[in-house]
Formats: C-alpha cells, sequence, structure tokens
C-alpha cells in the first residue's frame, strides 16, 4: 500500500517542481529585461546578476538611451562613474546620442540602482572587482553591434577605466579611452599622503571593513545638487555627503594609485580632461564653481604623464568643476565641444585634430 501511494505521490510532486522550476526561470528571464528607467523615457534599465562576493548577493545595471531605440548603433560610449556616485546626468546621454553614439552607463556593484541593503554602499576591496562589471556592459554593447566604443570614466571611474584598459591590453573590448577629471592621487597633505594613507591602507590588507571617523561632509556635493546651490536633481541615498570609508577601499585605491605613478601601457587612444585648477572645499561660495574641489589638478597632469598610449592627449577646461559637465552651462559646453571633437576625428568625421 505504502509503495503505491509513493509511486503516485512521486509524479505529481516531479510535475509541481518542474512548474515551479519553469515559473522561476520565466520570473527571472522578465526581470533580466530592460525596463524603464528611474530619469524617465527613453532611458531603460537592465539588472544582470553577478557571481556572490564576501557580501554575498551581487548586481550590476546597464542604463541605455539609443539614437534609435529598438535599433542599436555601430558607435557606443559606456560611461563609468565616480566614488559616492551613480549615472543620472541624462544631459550627457543627450549630447552623445546627437553625435550619433548610443549611449549606455553602468553603475557598478555595490553604487547606485546596484546597491542592496545587506551591502556597505560603495565597498570594494580591489577595483579589479568591478573588471567583471566593465566586461559585462562591453561586451553587450559589442554584442549589440557596436563597432566602436569609447570607455568613459570620471574620477574614481576614471582610476578603475585606467587600470581597467591597461590589464585588458590586446583584448579588442574598446577603442578608446576618455577620463574626466581621474582620480591618480589623494588630495591631501604631505603628512596624510606619506603616512595616514598607508597606514590605513596597510592595516586594511587585515581590517577592510573598519570604517574611517565621521568627517565634515565637503562643500562640493552642495555646489552641484538643485536642492542647494546647484543645478542637478539626484538621489542623494546613492549620493550623499559624509560617506564614511572603509580601510579596504582606501587600500585599493592606494594600490591603483600606486601602478599608475609605477607607469600604464593603454593600447588604444587615451582624452584625459581637467579643470585648469584646483580650488579650496572649505567653505560654500562662488569659488566652488570655478575648479575642482575634489582633486588637485597637478595629481591628474603628473598620473597622466605615466601612461603610455598610441595617442595620448590632455585637455584643460577653464573654470571645469570635478565633473566637468556638472560646471556652469558655458564651461560645459566647452568640455562637450573637446569632447565631441574628439569623437568625430576617432571616427574619421573631420580632418583637424581635436584640441
Amino acid at each position: 500500500m505504502k509503495k503505491k501511494i509513493l509511486t503516485a505521490v512521486i509524479p505529481a510532486f516531479l510535475v509541481f517542481m518542474l512548474v515551479m522550476a519553469a515559473q522561476t526561470t520565466d520570473a527571472r528571464q522578465a526581470s533580466a529585461g530592460w525596463v524603464p528607467d528611474v530619469l524617465g523615457e527613453p532611458f531603460e534599465q537592465r539588472t544582470f546578476e553577478m557571481e556572490p562576493d564576501y557580501e554575498g548577493d551581487v548586481v550590476v545595471t546597464l542604463v541605455r538611451r539609443l539614437v534609435n531605440p529598438g535599433q542599436p548603433s555601430e558607435k557606443a560610449v559606456l560611461y563609468v562613474h565616480g566614488f559616492n556616485d551613480y549615472f543620472f546626468q541624462a544631459e550627457m546621454a543627450e549630447r552623445f546620442n546627437a553625435e550619433g553614439l548610443d549611449f549606455y552607463a553602468v553603475d557598478l556593484r555595490k553604487y547606485g540602482r546596484s546597491w542592496r541593503p545587506h551591502q556597505k554602499i560603495t565597498n570594494v576591496r580591489d577595483l579589479s572587482e568591478y573588471y567583471a562589471d566593465l566586461d559585462l556592459g562591453l561586451n553587450y554593447i559589442r554584442e549589440a553591434g557596436a563597432s566602436q566604443i569609447v570607455l568613459k570614466g570620471h574620477s574614481t571611474g576614471g582610476l578603475t577605466t585606467t587600470l581597467y584598459a591597461a590589464d585588458r591590453k590586446g583584448m579588442g573590448l574598446f577603442d578608446a579611452l576618455l577620463l574626466n577629471s581621474p582620480f591618480f592621487d589623494f588630495n591631501a597633505g604631505f603628512f596624510m599622503r606619506r603616512f595616514a594613507i598607508p597606514f590605513i591602507a596597510w592595516r586594511g590588507g587585515s581590517n577592510p571593513d573598519k570604517l574611517t571617523p565621521e568627517g565634515e561632509p565637503g562643500f562640493y556635493g552642495a555646489s552641484i545638487y538643485a536642492g542647494e546651490q546647484g543645478e542637478w536633481d539626484f538621489n542623494t541615498e546613492w549620493k550623499g555627503s559624509g560617506v564614511r570609508l572603509n580601510y579596504g577601499w582606501i587600500r585599493a585605491i592606494r594600490q591603483g594609485h600606486r601602478r599608475v605613478a609605477r607607469g600604464l601601457e593603454i593600447d588604444v587612444p587615451v582624452l584625459v580632461m581637467h579643470s585648469d585648477k584646483t580650488v579650496p572645499e572649505n567653505e560654500l561660495s562662488d569659488v566652488l564653481f570655478t575648479g575642482d574641489s575634489v582633486l588637485n589638478v597637478a595629481h591628474i597632469k603628473a598620473g597622466a604623464g605615466n601612461l603610455r598610449s598610441p595617442d595620448l592627449r590632455l585637455a584643460e577646461i577653464e573654470n571645469g568643476m570635478h565633473d566637468l559637465i556638472l560646471s556652469r552651462e558655458p564651461v560645459r559646453n566647452e568640455a562637450y565641444r573637446v569632447m565631441m571633437a574628439w569623437v568625430r576625428e576617432l571616427r574619421g568625421d573631420e580632418a583637424s585634430p581635436a584640441p
């Protein structure tokens, strides 16, 4: 009797499990598709599950704005944000679309759209952790039909993409590197750079989750946020002020800085853009709108000088803020002019070289 019951129950149980598995697979496929983005139409986003890490599950989010929705272009750009940041600069996407490039941005793991409650926002122990995120984005764009891809990085994203370009040399994943105020060194005094930061980085090897003391929030955020003195609206949960750094993050950044200082070889054209000057961030004043209040411009130039590329160019933007494309309108217009002239030259659209 017991055998008959089991014979009847087991097939039914298997059918139930197969149905549930099919429903789960369908749900995952649906969630993996392109859906409307928080920026509104025509922006779309797609979330990808990655391999878990030391904090658990990991996801990465691509955002896109196509020149012709449903018909990918042969030219594209992939944007990589900075620290305590995410993609929100809709105007940048519109400008690249106007030049005929499909625009993609990646919210790296533990940032913005890709941040999950079980994670410390911005947490990383080695910048190479982001390589899988960039591989995913670039491979997706290439498979969608792009024959020419510009990889664009801002600040910490500029440091990460520089290291990535050197470590992925010869793989043909992208065709040019555009850096907007890349983070090539800490903007700190002699004692901090020579003693405090190296010590914290050393401690970060054995205690990566230890947090630095909470410091005073800087005024750069207030100078760009529309809710204070700036022009730009963004989610302050994803891009807030006073984010505490963990020792592992400082270690990862310092290791990256040391590699740049030793010199890196990159096999694609590189354009490094930066402000014409560094300005203090100690008070909210009009001075903040006239220069880079986050990084030392001299450090950016020095780091750029350590890059070896078949075509390396530096472009200085007068009165440019740290994120050049968030500068006052006349200044960012000049930044875009330089960027797009360089992009056109890459495509062979112009005989005259970009500045």
